[in-house]
C-alpha cells in the first residue's frame, strides 16, 4: 500500500486505544454499555475518517489514492474491534494452541484498495477446527461492523480447508491470491500463504490463466461484449476495472508480482505501455470513486443521470458541437480501449511464456508455424516475419488484416502491439496509395464478415487513422436514451448487418431488403453510404449536410466514380429521410407520395435508401426496431416504387376511390345489395384513399354487428407478432374531444398509441383505428390487458373515469423519469405544404406517460379535427405528427390562428419540462376543469 500522508488526521488508533481502555474502566466489557458506549466511538472515528478521504479525494481527484486512505481507515477500525473484543471481551490468559485467530483481508480489500462504498471482504483464519472462543470473537467483530454499516463478505476456514478450496474453486484461489495479513496471529496467516503459493500456484499457472480467461470471456459476453455502450459498467463492463485485475491476478499468479515496473523489467510491458496502464488504472479508480461518492451506493454502472455530474466533477467542459458530458465519455471509451490493447499485449506474452516453459507448443489447433504470402500463421493467427515489416512497408498493416478476412485468420497479439507501435506511418502517403485504398474497399465490401475486419482494424487504431473522418467520431457517444452505441461502433454494426441482410442470414426479419438486395447495381455505394452516414456527428451541425462533403473527399479516395460519389453524397445527405417519412407522415396521403418521390427521383435510389435505412435503425440498439417500423417502411416502399414506376401519385383521385368502392363490392358476397351501397355512401372519399381492402371488409362486417345489436360502442382488437403491433378499432358516436378521451384511457393502461386513423361517416358515427404497443416495444397483447383496456375507453366516454387527472396524480406520485436527466428543447413546426387537405403539425419534445393524451386534448381545446396521428419516440424526445382540420374541414391558413396554435401546443411541451415543480391543482379545480371541457 503507498503512503499515506497525514495518517493521523484520518483516524488516530493510538488516541482511540486509549479511549477505549477508559470506557472499559468505566463499565463492565460485558455489559450493554459498554458495548453501546464502544460502539458510539467507533462510529465517531469511522465517519470523522470517511469526511476526510471524501474531502481529500474531491480536492485531488486521485481515486487510487482515495482507496488506499479509505482502506487504512477500515484497517484500523477492523483491528481496534478484534483488539476490544480478544483483550476486553473475550480475553484469554493462558490460551491454548488451537485459539488463535488471524484476520486476512481478501478480494479487492486484501489488494489494499477499497472504493468508498464497497464491500468489506474478511477471511477469519483458525488452525484446526473452530473453538467457542474462536465463535465468540468472530461473532462479536461482524456484528460490530454490520452496526457501524459496514458490508461485509466473510468466510472462517482452516489453514487446510483454504488450500483445499483453493484447488477446487478459481474464485476462492483468486480471493486468496490476494489476501494481506490484516491482524491477528501472523505466523498463521504466513503457514496458510507458504501452503497456497507451494500447493495451489506452483505448476498449475496454466490452468489458472485459462480459468481466468474463459471467465473474462463470459463476464464480457454478460454485459453486452462491448465497451462501447452507453451506459457502461465500469467495474465488470468490459475494458473496465475487472478486465485490469485480471491482468494483475495473472501477473501475480504467473510472475508472483502486481508492480507494473516489474512487469516491464520483465518484458511484458514497454514503458510506454506501462504508462498507458498506469494512467486507464488511475482514471478508472477516480471515475469509479466519483460514481459511488455521487450516488451514496456501491453503482458501477455509469448511467445517464450521472453522467453530466460527474463529467463535471471530473472538469469536462462543453466545447462547440461537443458537449462536457460527450467529452468525458468519450475519454472513458478511449481509456476502455487502451484496456482491450493491453490486455492483448499482456495475453502474447503469456502465451510465449507458457511456449518457453513448454517442450511443446500450445496452439489451439495443433497446427504449427507456416508461411503465407510473406506473413507467418502460427495458432489460426497471422503475425509479421519480422518486427519491422511495417516500418519497411506500411501498406502491409492493410494487407495483413485484408489477408486474415480472406483466409479466415485472427491477427496475432504481437502484430496488433507493432501496429499500435508504428501507427504513425499511416499518414498522408499511404492515404493516398491507390492499392492501400482498394485493399480497404475490398475489406469494407468483402461477402467474409466485413464486421470483424473492420473492428479489428478500429481496435488496432488503423481505421481512424486510414479514415481521419472516421477517427473523428472513434469512442464518440451521443447523450441520449436513444443511441445504445457510440458513433463508431454504430457505424460498424450497420456495416454488419448490410452483410447479413446480402448474405440472407436476416431474410426473416427483413423480407423486403433482403428481396431487393441483388437488384442494387453498386454495392460499393451501399457500403460507402453506411460508412460515411454518420461521420459528420460532433461537429456543431447538421451531419447529414456535413457528412455530404465529407463524402465527395474520401469516395473518390476509395475509387468510386463520379456518379457513384454523387449517389454515395446524396444517401448519406437524406438518410433520415426514408424513416421521417414513413414514421412521421401520412402514408395514404397522395402529397406524403408525391414530396418523397421528388426527393428521390429513381427506383436504384429508392432501393438504396430502404436498406440503409434499415441497417441504420437495427444498428442503433438491440431493442429499437420492431416489425411495426418495418411496416411502415415497407408501405411507403411500395408506394413510392409504383409511383416512380409509372402509376400516378396524386391524379385521379377520385376515380381510385371509386376501384377501392367496386373492390368492396365484390368482396362483401353475403350483403344486400341496398346494404353494401347504404354501407359506402356512409363514408368520405378520404376513407377510401387511407385504407387497405381488407381494412375495409374488417370495418364493413364490424359497423354491419354493431348496427345490427345496436351497440353504441364497440372496440375490436387483433395483434400482428411480426410487425409488433395490436390493431385496435373503436366505432362509437362521434363527439368532440372523442380522439383525446380514447388516447388518455389507452395512456392509463399502459398502452403507447405508435399510429391513428381517425375516420367520420355521414352519419355522426366515429371509426377510429390505433395501432399501440406495450412498454418493450412489442404487441399489447398478454392475458387479461385487452379486457381492462376496452373497459378503461368504455369509462371514459362513459364519465367515469377521467384520464388526464389520472395522469396528473401519477406523475406527482411517481418516482423521477429518467427522461428527465435530458433537456429536450420543446418546438411546434405547422406545414401547410406537407398535405393538400390538411394542416401538418409536428411536435417535438421529452417523451413522457400521458404526453400524447396531453397534446390532444390541446388540440381539442384548439376546436382541432384531428383525421390521423403519427408517434415516434427516440430515446427521451417524442416527435409527434397530426394531420389536422378546422372545426368546418378546412386546412388552418389564418395567421394569428397558426400562431395560437404553436403557442398552446408549445405550453403543453413546457408543462411537461418540469412536470413536479408546479403545485398540483386542487381536485375541486381539476374536477371542475373537466366537466367545462
Amino acid at each position: 500500500m503507498e503512503k499515506i500522508p497525514n495518517r493521523k488526521e484520518i483516524i488516530n488508533r493510538r488516541a482511540l486505544v486509549l479511549a477505549i481502555s477508559e470506557i472499559a474502566e468505566r463499565h463492565a466489557p460485558s455489559s450493554f454499555e459498554f458495548r453501546r458506549d464502544t460502539l458510539k466511538l467507533l462510529k465517531k472515528n469511522l465517519d470523522a475518517g470517511n469526511k476526510v478521504v471524501e474531502k481529500r479525494f474531491l480536492q485531488s481527484n486521485k481515486g487510487r489514492a482515495m482507496m488506499y486512505a479509505q482502506c487504512f481507515l477500515v484497517d484500523q477500525i477492523i483491528r481496534s474491534i478484534f483488539d476490544i473484543a480478544t483483550q476486553h471481551v473475550y480475553p484469554l490468559s493462558n490460551p491454548t494452541p488451537e485459539e488463535k485467530l488471524s484476520l486476512v483481508a481478501v478480494g479487492g480489500y486484501g489488494r489494499g484498495e477499497l472504493a468508498p462504498y464497497s464491500d468489506v471482504d474478511l477471511l477469519f483464519l483458525f488452525p484446526y477446527k473452530q473453538t467457542s472462543w474462536c465463535e465468540q470473537v468472530i461473532e462479536f467483530v461482524l456484528y460490530m461492523l454490520w452496526d457501524l454499516g459496514l458490508k461485509v463478505g466473510h468466510s472462517t476456514r482452516n489453514v487446510n480447508e483454504c488450500i483445499r478450496l483453493a484447488k477446487k474453486d478459481t474464485t476462492i484461489q483468486t480471493a486468496i491470491l490476494e489476501a494481506r495479513y490484516l491482524w491477528g496471529d501472523q505466523e498463521m496467516f504466513k503457514e496458510m500463504y507458504r501452503k497456497y503459493m507451494k500447493e495451489v500456484v506452483a505448476g498449475h499457472s496454466r490452468d489458472f490463466i485459462d480459468a481466468k480467461l474463459e471467465e473474462r470471456k463470459e463476464r464480457h459476453e454478460r454485459f453486452g461484449n462491448s465497451r462501447y455502450v452507453v451506459e457502461p459498467n465500469i467495474k465488470e463492463g468490459k475494458g473496465g476495472l475487472r478486465d485490469l485485475q485480471t491482468l494483475f491476478w495473472i501477473a501475480k499468479f504467473l510472475h508472483g508480482t502486481t508492480d507494473i515496473s516489474k512487469l516491464v523489467e520483465l518484458g511484458v510491458f514497454t514503458e510506454k505501455e506501462r504508462r498507458k496502464f498506469t494512467k486507464a488504472s488511475n482514471f478508472l479508480r477516480s471515475v469509479r470513486c466519483h460514481l459511488h461518492y455521487l450516488t451514496r451506493r456501491p453503482e458501477e454502472r455509469i448511467t445517464f443521470d450521472v453522467q453530466p455530474e460527474l463529467a463535471k466533477r471530473l472538469q469536462y467542459k462543453d466545447h462547440a458541437g461537443t458537449k462536457g458530458v460527450e467529452r468525458f465519455m468519450k475519454h472513458y471509451f478511449l481509456v476502455a480501449k487502451d484496456v482491450g490493447d493491453l490486455t492483448r499485449i499482456f495475453c502474447a506474452s503469456l502465451e510465449a511464456e507458457q511456449q518457453k516453459m513448454s517442450r511443446l507448443p500450445i496452439p489451439r489447433l495443433g497446427l504449427g508455424k507456416r508461411k503465407l504470402k510473406g506473413y507467418i500463421v502460427e495458432s489460426g493467427r497471422i503475425n509479421v516475419s519480422d518486427d519491422d515489416d511495417f516500418k519497411k512497408d506500411p501498406i502491409k498493416m492493410l494487407e495483413m488484416f485484408h489477408l486474415a478476412q480472406e483466409k479466415g485468420l485472427d491477427v496475432h497479439p504481437n502484430a496488433l502491439r507493432l501496429i499500435r507501435q508504428d501507427l504513425r506511418l499511416v499518414n498522408r502517403s499511404l492515404r493516398s496509395d491507390l492499392k492501400a485504398n482498394e485493399l480497404f474497399l475490398e475489406m469494407m465490401t468483402s461477402r467474409k464478415d466485413p464486421e470483424t475486419t473492420l473492428r479489428r482494424l478500429n481496435e488496432a487504431g488503423v481505421f481512424g487513422r486510414f479514415i481521419p473522418d472516421f477517427g473523428r467520431v472513434v469512442a464518440q457517444m451521443q447523450h441520449d436514451m436513444y443511441h445504445v452505441y457510440t458513433v463508431d461502433e454504430h457505424t460498424i454494426r450497420a456495416i454488419g448487418i448490410i452483410s447479413q441482410i446480402e448474405a440472407g442470414a436476416l431474410a426473416e426479419d427483413h423480407p423486403l431488403s433482403h428481396k431487393i438486395m441483388p437488384k442494387i447495381v453498386s454495392r460499393n455505394v451501399l457500403y460507402c453510404a453506411v460508412l460515411i452516414h454518420d461521420i459528420a456527428k460532433g461537429r456543431g451541425g447538421d451531419h447529414s449536410i456535413l457528412g455530404a462533403e465529407v463524402a465527395e473527399k474520401l469516395c473518390p479516395r476509395l475509387g468510386l466514380s463520379p456518379s457513384e460519389t454523387e449517389t454515395v453524397a446524396w444517401l448519406v445527405r437524406y438518410h433520415l429521410t426514408f424513416s421521417g417519412f414513413a414514421f412521421k407522415r401520412d402514408i395514404s396521403d397522395p402529397k406524403t407520395v408525391e414530396d418523397f418521390v421528388e426527393i428521390v427521383q429513381s427506383p436504384e435510389r429508392l432501393r438504396l435508401l430502404l436498406v440503409l435505412t434499415v441497417a441504420d435503425i437495427r444498428a442503433v440498439g438491440p431493442n429499437v426496431w420492431n416489425g411495426w417500423k418495418g411496416q411502415l417502411l415497407r408501405e411507403l416502399y411500395y408506394v413510392a416504387e409504383n409511383a416512380l414506376t409509372g402509376g400516378h401519385v396524386s391524379e385521379g383521385r377520385t376515380e381510385r376511390a371509386k376501384h377501392c368502392q367496386n373492390e368492396l363490392r365484390e368482396q362483401l358476397t353475403g350483403w344486400k345489395k341496398n346494404d353494401v351501397e347504404r354501407h359506402i355512401g356512409r363514408f368520405y372519399q378520404s376513407y377510401w384513399i387511407a385504407t387497405s381492402n381488407e381494412d375495409r371488409v374488417v370495418h364493413a362486417e364490424l359497423m354491419r354487428a354493431a348496427d345490427k345489436d345496436g351497440s353504441l360502442f364497440t372496440v375490436e382488437a387483433k395483434s400482428d407478432p411480426f410487425r409488433a403491433i395490436t390493431e385496435v378499432i373503436v366505432y362509437t358516436a362521434d363527439h368532440p374531444g372523442l380522439f383525446s378521451r380514447i388516447t388518455g384511457a389507452m395512456s392509463v393502461s399502459g398502452a403507447n398509441i405508435v399510429d391513428a386513423k381517425i375516420h367520420t361517416t355521414t352519419d355522426g358515427m366515429a371509426l377510429d383505428t390505433f395501432y399501440i404497443q406495450d412498454s418493450e416495444g412489442q404487441a399489447y397483447d398478454q392475458r387479461g390487458r385487452m379486457k381492462k383496456l376496452r373497459q378503461a375507453i368504455e369509462d371514459t366516454l362513459q364519465g367515469v373515469r377521467k384520464p388526464h387527472l389520472e395522469i396528473v396524480d401519477r406523475r406527482e406520485s411517481s418516482l423521477p423519469s429518467r427522461t428527465e436527466v435530458f433537456t429536450v428543447q420543446p418546438s411546434v413546426i405547422l406545414d401547410n405544404k406537407a398535405s393538400n387537405t390538411h394542416t401538418v403539425i409536428e411536435v417535438r419534445g421529452r417523451d413522457r406517460p400521458g404526453l400524447l393524451a396531453n397534446l390532444t386534448r390541446t388540440l381539442f381545446n384548439l376546436s382541432l379535427s384531428i383525421s390521423s396521428a403519427h408517434i415516434a419516440t427516440y430515446g427521451e424526445r417524442a416527435v409527434d405528427v397530426f394531420y389536422v382540420k378546422d372545426s368546418f374541414g378546412l386546412k388552418i391558413t389564418n395567421k394569428v390562428k397558426l400562431a395560437n396554435i404553436e403557442k398552446k401546443l408549445l405550453v403543453a411541451l413546457s408543462e411537461d419540462m418540469a412536470p413536479k415543480r408546479k403545485a398540483a391543482k386542487s381536485k375541486k379545480q381539476q374536477t371542475a376543469e373537466a366537466d367545462g371541457q
